[in-house]
């Protein structure tokens, strides 16, 4: 099954409040797994949508990382990326728009994108110089992303630097 959702259904989604669990801190402490540090947080949002965010980060490269948001629809198993905010490790392109960066990014789903055949809901993104490493990154979603966070403890991945 093939999920599709239009830019209003996405613009929700986002905006949906997802409250943080108490031991927040603790589920998202990353691990290592092949090369990379990893760790999966499900969020249940305000409105009753399954969220999962997931923590990705290079243990090689301190720039390749990724702090995915994704969407799981009812009665599925499957993820629907929402948002992803990436290091500045990889060149990317947009194909529809033809444009090519180097730089930190931040993908978005779109319904255009969905519409392409082959390519990713989250394929389009857009650079930014709002983060500049993984925590930062995992800040400017939970900014963006109607995130409701407990208050910040010292040494917290989530935290303002000090």
């Amino acid at each position: 099954m093939e999920i599709r959702l239009s830019e209003t259904e996405i613009s929700r989604l986002l905006a949906e409040r997802k409250p943080l669990p108490p031991d927040y801190r603790e589920r998202t402490q990353t691990k290592p797994k092949r090369g990379h540090k990893e760790r999966e947080l499900d969020v249940n949002g305000a409105e009753g949508s399954e969220f999962r965010l997931i923590l990705r980060q290079s243990e090689f490269n301190p720039l390749d990382f990724s702090v995915i948001l994704a969407y799981r629809p009812p009665k599925t198993n499957q993820l629907f990326r929402l948002r992803r905010y990436n290091g500045r490790s990889h060149e990317h392109t947009n194909v529809l728009e033809r444009e090519t960066f180097y730089d930190f990014h931040v993908h978005t789903a779109t319904e255009h994108y969905q519409n392409e055949s082959g390519l990713r809901e989250d394929s389009h993104a857009e650079p930014t110089a709002r983060f500049a490493d993984f925590r930062g990154a995992i800040r400017a979603m939970l900014a963006d992303c109607g995130f409701d966070v407990p208050p910040a403890a010292q040494g917290d991945l989530f935290a303002e630097e000090q």
